[in-house]
């Protein structure tokens, strides 16, 4: 059970005269829930865009399920990788129904074409109903508000069954009703056994919910801070990636991050 769904050995990206990532190491083990977090430009997006294949490391090495990137057929094995980001909101067709969306994933897919089985459908259904969202089935994206889009996108990629799922800033443009939704719906794949582990991408520590275990700082490309989130997420560390003085606590609510007010 310590063999790592998705493991990076000494990642280093370098596009040009910039140094994108240097020298990260991180491995996400079963039963292990992420937080990344990290300034704009700290590198979590060049992570990201590594571990999907998009971006080929300057030097390094990528593990995903044991097997090695450049060893094997990436595009393959990265449909082990769910993957919900408002980036995909444009890929969608705008009268693609929610149940063709969620469909799409077990396909690795973007506007359907694929003709769906009645296993298909079925699952579909049974996605959309366990997260509340059973009776969207039937309405094109076009209507869809962007919290409904986000839990669409939830269920699109667990259609794949992945053994990782990444949610990259998956807040982002929420009101606060649909932003509460979409958080009590990520908990509750983290209490699902059978679940993906999932890689939380965000810069809110209000948005790590209770079952999160362990956190990546990244700044300026390099690690901060790295491993169990209590050991990890505190206002030293928080202060060094930021480059600002931060406070960090954790309460029975919550997490709360204050910025010290200056004089």
């Amino acid at each position: 059970m310590n063999t790592p769904l998705l493991e990076v050995k000494n990642l280093t990206l370098q596009r040009g005269q910039t140094t994108l990532l240097r020298s990260v190491d991180w491995a996400v083990r079963p039963d292990e829930h992420w937080v990344i977090m990290g300034p704009n430009g700290c590198g979590k997006t060049s992570l990201l865009r590594s571990i999907f294949g998009l971006l080929t490391p300057t030097s390094g090495n990528l593990h995903l399920l044991g097997e090695t990137y450049g060893e094997t057929d990436w595009r393959e094995l990265r449909c082990h990788l769910g993957l919900v980001s408002s980036a995909l909101h444009a890929h969608v067709p705008a009268g693609e129904t929610a149940l063709d969306t969620v469909i799409s994933g077990r396909y690795d897919q973007l506007d359907l074409w694929a003709r769906p089985t009645p296993a298909d459908i079925r699952a579909a259904h049974g996605l959309l109903r366990r997260l509340k969202l059973g009776k969207l089935a039937p309405r094109p994206w076009m209507v869809l508000s962007q919290g409904e889009r986000q839990r669409v996108l939830i269920a699109r990629a667990l259609a794949a069954k992945p053994k990782v799922l990444v949610l990259d800033e998956p807040c982002a443009g929420l009101d606060p009703v649909a932003r509460a939704d979409f958080l009590a719906s990520m908990e509750e794949m983290i209490q699902n056994a059978e679940g993906p582990a999932l890689v939380l991408v965000t810069h809110h520590v209000e948005e790590i919910t209770a079952g999160f275990t362990h956190a990546l700082l990244l700044a300026r490309g390099r690690t901060v801070a790295r491993g169990a989130l209590k050991a990890t997420l505190n206002s030293a560390h928080l202060s060094q990636a930021f480059d600002r003085p931060l406070s960090v606590r954790r309460t029975k609510s919550g997490w709360h991050l204050k910025l010290p007010t200056s004089r």
